[in-house]
């Protein structure tokens, strides 16, 4: 088992804490005094209890730079969602639909493996892509519609949005 810092463990504890927390605000859909400090304690016990076994935690360090590339990168996210699910709106409402479904190979310069892992379900989470298989830095993703099966047109197209932002993010 790898040597753990004091200061690595507690920017693991922080941000899984965070990252409980902010999951508690959202699902509970509620900032009423009872609820952020159920979430709080909640948070404190549950981060306690896993810090040791959650080491990609340790790779997000928060800086204001960091923190606006989030936010920007949450607005884009969205942005491209609404798009995505506009263009699956229109192949499946077209009279004849004209598709070319396969398999792609994408490569990300990421080298986190949670910012492999948000690459991952962004990609997923938009309509018309869906990741497969991640074998290191190759993702392989099922797209609606392939309009280029080179990897490096590829990645551009389907992660090159994602991975401008998720790279300040997440390294």
């Amino acid at each position: 088992m790898p040597t753990v810092t004091a200061k690595h463990s507690r920017r693991q504890f922080f941000n899984l804490w965070l990252t409980l927390l902010l999951i508690w605000l959202v699902a509970n859909d509620s900032l009423a005094i009872g609820v952020v400090v159920v979430g709080i304690i909640l948070a404190d016990i549950l981060a306690l209890a896993f810090t040791r076994f959650s080491t990609v935690y340790a790779d997000i360090r928060w800086s204001p730079r960091v923190l606006v590339y989030v936010v920007a990168y949450l607005g884009m996210f969205l942005w491209e969602l609404v798009l995505a699910n506009l263009n699956v709106l229109r192949l499946v409402m077209s009279p004849r639909i004209n598709i070319h479904p396969g398999i792609v190979e994408i490569r990300t310069k990421l080298k986190s493996p949670l910012g492999r892992l948000v690459l991952a379900n962004s990609i997923t989470l938009t309509p018309g892509t869906l990741v497969v298989d991640i074998r290191d830095d190759a993702l392989f993703i099922h797209w609606i519609n392939v309009s280029s099966k080179d990897p490096v047109a590829a990645t551009r197209e389907i992660a090159g949005k994602f991975e401008k932002y998720l790279e300040v993010i997440y390294g």
